[in-house]
């Protein structure tokens, strides 16, 4: 594996991710799906600022699971972020709607977003990693 193909995915997907995280849970879908008493008063600017790096830190790893596992073709890849996606994210976020009130919207926004991020860092690892 190159570490410059793996810098490069990293960053790429990295990118792209953080553009998912906005558009599936960003502004739009907080404003018109949450509930007020949810969500911390205040500058969000903190919290932004310190979750930025998250999607970074997902597909560094996945990218790195991928060249781990020496998955080349897509297919697999995807299959991969599917599997990911069912065991991690998505029974957390449904847990987590069982306990919390989350909007039904929001809940099933979040959960597509993962699943989408998860499947971007995967089509790109298995397309520029080796």
């Amino acid at each position: 594996m190159s570490w410059t193909r793996f810098l490069l995915t990293l960053l790429g997907a990295g990118f792209l991710t953080s553009l998912t995280d906005w558009f599936f849970a960003g502004d739009w879908i907080h404003r018109r799906y949450t509930y007020p008493e949810i969500w911390r008063k205040g500058n969000e600017a903190r919290a932004i600022a310190l979750t930025s790096p998250l999607p970074f830190l997902t597909c560094g790893v996945f990218a790195a699971v991928v060249a781990w596992l020496n998955l080349r073709s897509i297919a697999a890849a995807l299959e991969l972020a599917a599997a990911v996606w069912l065991i991690g994210p998505l029974p957390l976020i449904l847990a987590n709607a069982a306990f919390m009130k989350l909007h039904r919207v929001f809940v099933a926004s979040y959960a597509t977003g993962c699943l989408v991020k998860l499947m971007l860092v995967a089509a790109i690892s298995a397309l520029f990693l080796h």
